[in-house]
């Protein structure tokens, strides 16, 4: 279902960087009101009376989950996971506490420990426990420096993960076809999003009001104060970018060194975020069209672009009424279309994007159903993480729109104009059914007050295009905006060599980069 495609995921990208270092797996804001009070309303941080937060008791991480969804044989001794007591709702500090999942990568020198650097690899609704279990190794010129941290934020996985009822119905959600061409399709697409939000508030109904990004801010606070620094170092990517926007917005004083890599611009609406990374993934998929052609071998979907294209654009319609027969499962148009956006994250997974187009064309389509079935969480069980449900039930609380079915409708119309191939409504039509009021307090940041930000954005990136990243730089006001030209989310994971010169010389030596400051790829 390719609307839910329509925000960010590190963990897409992250599988591209765990490729080249030999690991594997691949998987891509909206505060409420569940009550009299408002959780994700702007309160000062001096206002809270919440019990400052206590050290973690770390232990042997024993429920990881590897790329395959298997636990691990035995627990990894360089990792450390804990819990962290954060309040339900911040507006009653002294309440009802949630549990938050963390997990520590200690530091290896040499050199002296600089403190903790903390990490959101997107989504929203990435784990950040599992992410880092498996990417610690890309990062290890700054864990030389730092114990590297990350966490499930609330409403994610072991953080009160939300739950939207069954693999039946997270099947069905997710294997819905991308647009509707007639008003019966559409009735039947809008029923299964409302079966879907109704899961949602059937099963995770008590947390739904507090899973927006302000809490989360609010939550990664109490996680500086736990592990003792007195300012918070952070490393924020796609979706992450966003939350530590919010953050240096609450807390400009606690911001240390803070790199936001693949900004997204919070102040964007559902309906311009969704043409703006429809243009953004047209964009990324003309380059792996491009690319295919030019060698060195043939390309196995069509001898040039315009062939290439027109052989995707009749196998992904051919779908819509005789989906592929994947041993019980089958593959839809919305499930291809998924794994097709999923491989564009890094050119680094257009060779096997090519591969699974050219097998879906013979017949064969679990190449497509794999990449999808990665990306929207879906384990060799059948069962889901929370990816799928975390997703919307952070965005739609992160937002107080709830676009009418006539403003969707426009919507997808200049959509379609831009793109055929990647057009939907966006993320507005499961807004419009959520079963909870959403705050903009998340789409708001200004960062006065803080050390330099490091924004770094890349000039060939579908799911966070570039244009976000100077918006974003200019709303922080203390913002540094670093230009990587090259393909991809996610600049830092490309391997660019300037890329990493550059974070890494910020975040361990405190060189803030110059402005204007570029980085080709190498």
């Amino acid at each position: 279902m390719r609307r839910i495609l329509a925000t960010a995921s590190a963990t897409a990208i992250l599988s591209s960087a765990l490729a080249a270092c030999g690991n594997g797996a691949m998987t891509n804001g909206y505060g409420a009101a569940g009550g009299p009070s408002t959780p994700d309303s702007v309160q000062s941080p001096a206002q809270g009376s919440a019990e400052p937060a206590g050290p973690i008791a770390w232990s042997a991480c024993t429920d990881l989950e590897r790329p395959d969804g298997q636990a691990p044989a035995k627990p990894d001794p360089n990792l450390r996971c804990g819990k962290l007591k954060v309040p339900l709702d911040y507006a009653k500090p002294t309440g009802e506490m949630l549990d938050m999942a963390v997990i520590k990568v200690k530091a290896t020198g040499p050199g002296e420990r600089i403190g903790s650097l903390v990490f959101n690899f997107g989504g929203p609704g990435a784990s950040g426990v599992d992410t880092l279990a498996r990417a610690a190794k890309v990062f290890g010129t700054l864990r030389a420096r730092y114990d590297l941290v990350s966490f499930d934020p609330r409403g994610v996985e072991r953080s009160s993960g939300v739950r939207c009822g069954d693999s039946k119905i997270m099947d069905k959600f997710t294997s819905m076809n991308s647009l509707a061409t007639t008003p019966a399709e559409q009735a039947e697409m809008d029923q299964t999003v409302k079966e879907f939000a109704d899961a949602c508030q059937q099963t995770s109904g008590k947390i739904l009001p507090y899973v927006g990004t302000v809490n989360a801010a609010r939550d990664m606070d109490r996680l500086r104060e736990a592990v003792g620094d007195k300012q918070l170092n952070y490393f924020g990517i796609s979706y992450g970018t966003q939350l530590g926007a919010v953050y240096a917005t609450h807390f400009a004083k606690n911001v240390g060194r803070f790199v936001l890599d693949s900004p997204l611009d919070p102040s964007v609406g559902l309906d311009k975020r969704t043409l703006v990374q429809t243009r953004g993934f047209q964009h990324a998929y003309e380059a792996f069209l491009k690319d295919c052609v030019k060698g060195p071998g043939p390309c196995e979907i069509g001898a040039d672009t315009t062939i290439a294209n027109k052989n995707v654009d009749t196998f992904l319609t051919d779908l819509e009424k005789k989906p592929l027969q994947v041993g019980a499962r089958e593959l839809t148009q919305g499930l291809a279309s998924t794994g097709v956006s999923a491989a564009l994250y890094s050119n680094l997974t257009w060779p096997l994007l090519e591969q699974g187009l050219s097998r879906g064309f013979k017949g064969d389509g679990r190449i497509l159903l794999a990449l999808a079935d990665s990306y929207n969480g879906r384990k060799p069980d059948g069962s889901y993480s929370t990816l799928m449900s975390s997703f919307p039930a952070i965005s739609c609380v992160d937002t107080a729109e709830r676009p009418t079915p006539q403003e969707l409708s426009a919507t997808q119309a200049e959509a379609m104009k831009i793109s055929p191939l990647f057009a939907s409504q966006g993320m507005g039509s499961i807004c419009r059914l959520w079963p909870v009021p959403g705050s903009d307090e998340a789409r708001k940041v200004n960062a006065a007050g803080s050390g330099p930000i490091v924004v770094v954005g890349g000039t060939g990136d579908p799911a966070t295009p570039y244009e976000w990243a100077p918006r974003l730089t200019e709303d922080l006001k203390t913002g540094v905006l670093v230009t990587y030209k090259g393909e991809g989310h996610g600049a830092y994971l490309s391997g660019d060599a300037c890329v990493k010169k550059v974070v890494d010389g910020y975040l361990i030596g405190g060189k803030t980069p110059a402005k204007g400051t570029t980085c080709p790829t190498s």
